[in-house]
């Protein structure tokens, strides 16, 4: 009787609901993330941890306009959570000493140098942290991969953890973001899926079960999906590379319409009322752009590769193909239409985000169509409402095609979209903002040099009432 009820107690012990959260990077993943956490779960203390003091001063800002990250709602959520149970903080070893539960949210970029340079995922950060926690932990601790790695990674993580020699016990979980930036909040508020992958052992069970919890303050159970952690990092990869999937299929068609006098967004709804395709992520543009497409898609290349498995790995890789051979097509229709030279010519872009709602430029298409077009000696103008200059000027210098100087020459920034199109040789709208269809597109024309060209490369605009004004459009697939 005595040994039945010190096992009830160990394990009621271990099922203990977590207080205390730590998250280790705080991005555009684990920001929005742990903020909507700490709203939804007011009794946990959820702690938001990086090296970057900026970026930590930015999330500490009393004016939450100047939050690091644009999203619709994140600073009614930051308001409500902040300094009441929602913490951010430099101090990342005393975040890690004091957690139950650990997310770890740093960046994953593709490899820049060395072995899987331009296709795997650089995964030193990740490392970086899964030391930093063995080094600290005095207690068990649940560690929760919420940045998006190749699978098997979760193996890394326990193999550095488990050699620690402190007696710490670990439990790895995947537990990988499905947002979309421009709706995080409302993703994060009524998610499709929670995917929870863990050991499928009693251990485990009781790690995924402790996560559950969280999510269960507000999403229905059946909406959290437990798999074991190999099957959970996979699936974020393979969701990713179906979205970029549909749109590349959907920009190579309209390629075709272009050609054949084929309207894209007739094609588009008619193949989308077919219930077997559906609408979603059927809208023709300049091409996608963030954080995460590209940048999985080469990481599945890669582990394709690795493995054998050569034909899988040429499939995924047409995908990118498609979507840079759509940015050049855009840039040299611009440069063809304007009588097959920009050179010295102002060429004024509307957006430079990757899309909407978001000041994230991450492979954002504005920046490979201006160097495309600086290339040939344009000069360009960019206003976008969101994103500051100094991030348009490190995008292009990312690219490393010219020296920073020249960057600086070609390229300008304003807050005013009406000095941004005064004597400009064409607008090109590379960000799908909604503001841009509302503006005084009269005052636009009478203000540019004529003829007056518009490229729409997200489609957002009305062609009849452009063209009824004097403006010569072209739009994507049409």
């Amino acid at each position: 009787m005595r040994m039945d009820i010190d096992i009830n107690n160990i394990i009621i012990k271990k099922m203990k609901k977590i207080t205390n959260i730590c998250c280790i990077g705080a991005g555009y993943v684990g920001g929005p993330t742990m903020a909507v956490i700490a709203q939804k779960c007011p009794e946990i203390e959820v702690n938001v941890v990086d090296i970057n003091q900026q970026r930590i001063n930015e999330w500490n800002n009393i004016d939450l306009d100047n939050l690091p990250i644009y999203e619709p709602g994140l600073k009614e959520v930051i308001a409500e959570s902040r300094n009441r149970n929602l913490f951010f903080s430099t101090n990342v070893a005393k975040g890690i000493g004091e957690a139950e539960m650990i997310f770890i949210s740093v960046n994953t970029p593709t490899k820049t140098y060395g072995k899987g340079k331009g296709m795997a995922a650089d995964l030193k950060y990740i490392e970086l942290c899964a030391r930093q926690i063995a080094m600290v932990a005095k207690t068990d601790k649940i560690v929760v991969e919420k940045s998006t790695l190749p699978v098997r990674t979760a193996e890394t993580i326990r193999e550095i953890l488990k050699n620690t020699g402190n007696g710490v016990n670990f439990q790895i979980l995947s537990n990988p973001e499905f947002l979309a930036e421009g709706t995080a909040i409302a993703d994060l508020y009524n998610a499709d899926r929670v995917l929870i992958g863990g050991e499928q052992t009693s251990e485990g069970k009781i790690a995924m079960d402790a996560l559950t919890e969280i999510y269960a303050h507000w999403l229905p159970r059946e909406r959290i999906l437990q798999t074991n952690v190999w099957s959970s990092e996979l699936s974020k990869l393979t969701a990713n590379a179906f979205l970029a999937q549909r749109i590349s299929s959907i920009n190579s068609l309209s390629a075709l319409c272009e050609k054949t006098e084929a309207n894209i967004e007739e094609v588009a709804r008619a193949i989308g009322s077919d219930s077997r395709i559906g609408s979603k992520f059927l809208k023709s543009s300049v091409g996608f752009g963030g954080s995460c497409f590209q940048k999985d898609i080469l990481n599945l290349v890669y582990i394709c590769r690795n493995l054998g498995l050569n034909e899988v790995a040429d499939y995924w890789e047409q995908v990118i193909i498609m979507n840079n051979y759509q940015k050049k097509r855009f840039a040299d229709k611009i440069i063809a239409t304007l009588f097959n030279t920009v050179s010295g010519k102002k060429i004024a872009f509307l957006g430079w985000a990757f899309k909407k709602d978001t000041n994230d430029t991450r492979e954002t298409a504005a920046m490979y169509v201006a160097d495309y077009l600086m290339d040939d000696l344009a000069n360009i103008m960019v206003y976008d409402p969101k994103v500051k200059p100094e991030q348009m000027f490190a995008d292009l210098n990312y690219l490393n095609t010219r020296n920073p100087e020249q960057n600086k020459a070609q390229l300008n920034t304003s807050t005013d979209p009406y000095d941004t199109s005064k004597d400009a040789h064409a607008i090109v709208i590379l960000t799908e903002w909604d503001e841009f269809i509302n503006y005084d597109w009269h005052k636009i024309f009478d203000s540019m040099m004529k003829p007056a060209f518009i490229f729409d490369g997200r489609n957002i605009m009305d062609r009849e009432k452009l063209e009824l004004i004097g403006f010569k459009y072209f739009g994507i697939g049409k």
